[in-house]
């Protein structure tokens, strides 16, 4: 889970102010030294904790702080707000060209750092903005590079341009965008080749495609997961090249957060987008206010609600017909896998509670992963696919014969069955029990 490690060092930090009535200047500046050690360990850049651990603690001591009902969690909110600036206080949007002109995106960044996948999903994102994307294979030199982002272009329904590798990078770029001009593509995404390392042939390329055609966004691309080295990466590039703004990948395999909390206030660089898993669809939107809430464990609600109404493809009559059958507590198992493919689509359960307020506090993904046996989801998935269409519509029909028939059609044993039947049916009687609670008017009443 992205800053589990980091996230979990400053919930015992914040428990600990909660616990106390007043706070005084000691416990404050106690408070500033154990988060300043949470950061560092995070792989925050030096001068930027001491930075802002002064910002916290020259607010935190102030009177109205110190003599506040409730000054635990005005220190709190000093430590958000401060973390939101740190990392840029507002979202910098990808610039486009006006009108019908064409915007030039030069794609870069080291071998490993997941570029060519990061600019696939970006082609994807600009396409569900109503954007016409075309990718175009500048990469002459790793082997499959032009391949994976054929691959991933026809994934997301992006055409790709390529010339093989018997082209110069900038040729290929400007024939990509006469090609774009002439088939009216209105974003040219230029996936760049990467290195192993930094070295100047790859500076003069990326030069010398900036010189070839007008480039008008220059993106890079770094794994956050490598913590400082994200952060000289971007300064080396900045300095050589010249950036608009950077990509995080990787973040979801992140726990310590160094290079999100580092890189706007090293290099001046808006982070733009940051990837959050390995699925095509799996690149967020940067913003600085909900990054700092998922770190302090506050939950990043905004996000679970677009990425939940970008995964649910069903349409709304279908919708408002599950949630009535759920009021009246008939919900079926033709419900029961609809839900569990929108919950696939949002990243599975464990990403869904990392994103609500205090389920992500003080709880470790190995702790998630106990619970959330996603071997146990896929059994009970197994469970009722083995079942007849009139069974799933109607529990009731599912008699021993059948709940044999069932088991061995899932690889299960029968006790699995019958245990995970009956919690169906006991969800079923939540439910209805529920809406009895409910007053005619939808408002909840009391059982007594």
């Amino acid at each position: 889970m992205a800053f589990e490690s980091l996230t979990d060092k400053l919930q015992n930090v914040f428990k600990n102010l909660r616990s106390k009535g007043r706070l005084t200047e000691e416990d404050v500046k106690i408070a500033c030294k154990d988060v300043k050690m949470a950061l560092l360990e995070a792989d925050v850049n030096f001068r930027v904790v001491k930075q802002f651990i002064k910002k916290v603690e020259e607010r935190a001591v102030g009177q109205d702080v110190m003599n506040g009902l409730n000054p635990g969690q005005m220190v709190i909110k000093i430590v958000n707000e401060e973390m939101t600036s740190l990392m840029g206080s507002e979202t910098t949007e990808i610039a486009f060209q006006p009108g019908k002109a064409i915007t030039v995106i030069m794609m870069c960044g080291l071998q490993g750092a997941g570029k060519t996948t990061s600019t696939a999903k970006l082609a994807g994102q600009f396409k569900k903005k109503g954007k016409k994307p075309l990718l175009v294979a500048c990469d002459i030199y790793r082997p499959a590079a032009i391949k994976q982002l054929q691959v991933n272009g026809e994934a997301v329904g992006v055409d790709v341009f390529s010339l093989g590798d018997s082209e110069k990078p900038p040729v290929i770029a400007k024939k990509a965008l006469e090609h774009a001009a002439a088939n009216n593509y209105n974003v040219v995404i230029l996936d760049t080749a990467g290195r192993l390392h930094i070295d100047e042939d790859m500076m003069a390329e990326l030069q010398d495609i900036k010189e070839t055609v007008d480039v008008h966004q220059t993106i890079l691309v770094v794994d956050a997961m490598t913590g400082q080295d994200a952060v000289n990466v971007a300064a080396d590039f900045k300095e050589k090249v010249g950036l608009d703004g950077v990509i995080l990948s990787k973040m979801d395999g992140d726990t310590r957060g160094g290079a999100a909390l580092s890189v706007k206030a090293v290099t001046d660089l808006p982070i733009l987008y940051v990837g959050m898993g390995e699925k095509l669809e799996d690149l967020e939107q940067f913003y600085p206010d909900r990054m700092a809430n998922r770190i302090l464990g506050m939950g990043d609600v905004l996000s679970f609600i677009e990425k939940a109404q970008n995964a649910i493809d069903i349409d709304e009559q279908k919708e408002r017909e599950m949630a009535s059958r759920m009021k009246k507590g008939k919900f079926d198992f033709n419900d029961y896998l609809e839900s569990m493919k929108q919950m696939r689509h949002m990243g599975g359960l464990a990403s869904i509670m990392g994103m609500l307020p205090g389920m992500g506090m003080g709880i470790k993904t190995k702790d998630l992963e106990g619970a959330i046996d996603e071997k146990q989801l896929a059994q009970t998935e197994a469970i009722v696919l083995s079942m007849t269409k009139a069974e799933r519509e109607n529990p009731k029909l599912l008699n021993p014969s059948r709940k044999h028939r069932i088991a061995k059609g899932a690889g299960v044993d029968i006790a699995v069955v019958n245990r995970f039947i009956k919690q169906f049916e006991q969800s079923q009687k939540m439910m209805k029990q529920m809406q009895g609670m409910m007053g005619k008017k939808g408002k909840f009443r009391l059982p007594f």
